[in-house]
This record gives C-alpha cells, sequence and structure tokens, in this order.
C-alpha cells in the first residue's frame, strides 16, 4: 500500500520513543531511507541499531538536534541533503511538554516550549522545503494535540505552541502548494507515551479523566497514530493540504 515509501528520504524529529518512535518504524516497515533525530544522540544510535535490526532497511541516520537550537537544526539539514539529498517526507514529530502548569510559569520556560514546538518546526521546514522544490515534490506532517482546539490546562503552555503550529501548518500549506510541497497536520488525542506517563505522574488520575473525555473511553496506543501518518505523507492524499488529521478516539472539536 506504501511501497512508494522504499527508499524515499524520511525524516522523523523526536523519532527514539513515544509516538516519534512509532512514526519512524511505519515508515521503516515500507523500507524508508530513515533520519532519526532527537536531543539525545546516544538514543538516536541506539534506536537506529534496533530498527535496521529489525526492518530491512539501511542503517538509518541518527543526527542528534534539539528542535530549539538554531545552529543544530542547520546543522541537520546541511548534513541529510548533503548526505542523501532531497527528503521525501519530514515529520515533525518532536515536542516539549515542561509539565503542569499549576503555578505561574517562566518566561523562560514560555519561550522554550514555543522554540521547541513552533519555531523548530518551522525553520526545520523551510531549510527541507527548497531541496523539496527543486525535486518537484514533499510532503510534511506536523504533530500536534487536539488540545491546540481549546483550553488546555494544566497543559496551557503546550497546548497554545500546538495551536500556533496548526496556524502554521495551513500558512505553509498556502505558501507552497502551487510548488507540489503538501503540508499537514495529525493532532493526537490521549495516547500512551512517556510524556504522557511524566504528566500522569503528576496529575493524579490523568489518564483516567483523557480516557472518560473521548468516545471510545481508552487510550490510544502510539501505533494507532501510523496510519494517518502514513496516509497524508503517501501519494494517496495527493489532494490534501492544509488538513488536520485528528486521532483521538472520539473527541469532538
Amino acid at each position: 500500500m506504501y511501497s512508494e515509501f522504499t527508499d524515499q528520504v524520511v525524516v522523523v524529529t523526536g523519532a527514539t520513543r513515544g509516538l516519534g518512535r512509532a512514526i519512524a518504524e511505519g515508515f521503516a516497515r515500507w523500507g524508508a531511507r530513515l533520519v532519526l533525530t532527537s536531543r539525545s544522540q546516544q538514543d538516536c544510535e541506539e534506536a537506529a541499531s534496533e530498527m535496521a535490526g529489525t526492518y530491512e532497511i539501511s542503517r538509518p541516520v541518527a543526527i542528534a538536534c534539539d528542535m530549539s537550537d538554531d545552529d543544530a537544526i542547520v546543522a541537520c539539514c546541511e548534513r541529510v541533503h548533503a548526505e542523501l539529498g532531497a527528503v521525501a517526507v519530514l515529520v515533525n514529530n518532536a515536542g516539549l511538554n515542561p509539565g503542569p502548569d499549576f503555578e505561574p510559569l517562566k518566561h523562560d520556560t514560555y519561550r522554550r516550549v514555543f522554540d521547541t514546538n513552533v519555531w523548530g518546526p518551522v525553520h526545520m521546514s523551510e531549510l527541507m522545503i527548497p531541496k523539496m522544490v527543486e525535486a518537484g515534490s514533499g510532503s510534511i506532517v506536523n504533530i500536534t494535540t487536539v488540545g491546540a482546539y481549546r483550553g488546555a490546562f494544566p497543559v496551557s503552555v503546550y497546548g497554545a505552541s500546538k495551536a500556533a503550529l496548526l496556524n502554521f501548518t495551513q500558512s505553509m500549506a498556502m505558501q507552497h502548494a502551487a510548488s507540489g510541497i503538501r503540508v499537514n497536520a495529525v493532532s493526537p488525542g490521549p495516547f500512551r507515551t512517556p510524556m504522557m506517563d511524566q504528566l500522569a505522574e503528576a496529575i493524579p488520575g490523568f489518564y483516567e479523566f483523557a480516557a472518560e473525555n473521548n468516545e471510545m473511553k481508552r487510550i490510544g496506543d502510539p501505533h494507532e497514530l501510523v496510519p494517518a501518518v502514513l496516509y497524508l505523507a503517501s501519494s494517496h492524499a495527493s489532494y490534501v493540504t492544509g488538513e488536520d488529521h485528528v486521532v483521538a478516539g472520539g473527541f469532538f472539536r
């Protein structure tokens, strides 16, 4: 179904755990030439080794890249283009959640979250797009959250940053559609990930509350998000851009 990804260059940020790891494995199953990024080079190397040993793919390229660091993003994109050429698919998954904001957050916390969750993905996209344009096509999928659609206390700054990314998704789609570049988003609801585990530790009953607020009354498994990402990244979605695909067990906006 997605054999078109075989030998295509696919970059997944925040790819070593949680949703990003599941997404990267989804592309690995279809033989993509993967680039895995996260803040830890060791984590990237370990994930690359594990995927190469599990799937019939060449060893993914492992690049440490802090999405709040301009220089790191530039270096990552330059290396990818030098070693692999134009990127066919970019999945901006890396995100930072500072935890529950029961107390007033400091300005530097807001700045760090927005740098990671908004400016980082936008910056990386803009650096990748020129090569996509030269190649004649490209797909960008931004991972946001259902919390982008309404107040998200006690994770307000995370929800607000993802709302901004969702708006940028639509703006980038408008800007680059004529060049054959599609930009879409996937908004997850509650999934069992390390990030969510941290919130659950800080907020008693968090998982139960999250499950109760969708119609399926359960928490998602990260691999349940993957089909939406593969679809939007693929030619099956050739007439889809600027859209958001919500995967949230029946969370109604």
